[in-house]
């Protein structure tokens, strides 16, 4: 099975458990299951290596943002356009300040701002983050974690291990890649020791192969 048909199983599954768990506990306007899911969703199945993808990430990033929302659609007078933006910009310090950066998290903010749920009463305001955001999220992360495992892989992910090979004279070392991966001018989206491990891994296959003599393919053992 493809990667990306693999992904697309598991989001089909992931969104349809988390509509159906959305529907039988959430009465808030007859709204199942938050728009932001489907991009949580190609985050879990399709890059669950991802630190954007990590359970605490969907589950908390998603809640944490709708709260934001919310907390924004109750201050009166607030120009709508500003509003919306608002929310976002706080989204994202948020989650940022809780390690639990999640890009569908902006959206659950302003979809919480734009439904503005407290309209419908103050408690169905301070429920919805709950019900059905992070009804939802758990959902969601909850067959992401069962379906990768039932197909053979790791969710959630697990960096590279902490003891890597050394590595060679002359080459990388480990204080070298933290030195260039926080010199880097944007925030990759892959986790340091992920990095670390793929960097060991090239060389030794560089050495491998310069070991090979010249016209004789490797073998494996």
């Amino acid at each position: 099975m493809t990667l990306s048909l693999r992904a697309a199983i598991g989001a089909l599954f992931g969104i349809a458990i988390a509509y159906l768990l959305g529907a039988a506990v959430s009465d808030f306007d007859g709204i199942a299951i938050v728009a932001p899911m489907g991009a949580s969703a190609v985050l879990a199945f399709a890059v669950p290596a991802s630190p954007l993808a990590t359970p605490r990430a969907i589950i908390l990033g998603n809640t944490l943002s709708a709260m934001v929302g919310v907390g924004v659609s109750l201050i009166p007078g607030v120009p709508l356009p500003f509003a919306c933006g608002l929310s976002v910009c706080l989204a994202i310090m948020a989650m940022s300040i809780t390690r639990s950066l999640h890009p569908p998290g902006g959206a659950s903010a302003l979809t919480a701002t734009l439904l503005h749920p407290a309209a419908h009463g103050l408690a169905m305001g301070l429920v919805f983050p709950f019900l059905p955001v992070a009804l939802n999220s758990i959902a969601l992360t909850g067959v992401a974690i069962l379906y990768h495992r039932a197909t053979g892989h790791r969710y959630p992910h697990v960096p590279g291990p902490l003891s890597l090979p050394v590595a060679l004279k002359g080459h990388f070392t480990r204080d070298d890649i933290h030195t260039a991966f926080r010199q880097m001018p944007d925030t990759l989206d892959v986790e340091e020791r992920d990095l670390e491990m793929l960097i060991n891994l090239a060389e030794q296959a560089a050495m491998a192969r310069l070991a090979t003599p010249a016209g004789k393919p490797m073998t494996k053992s």
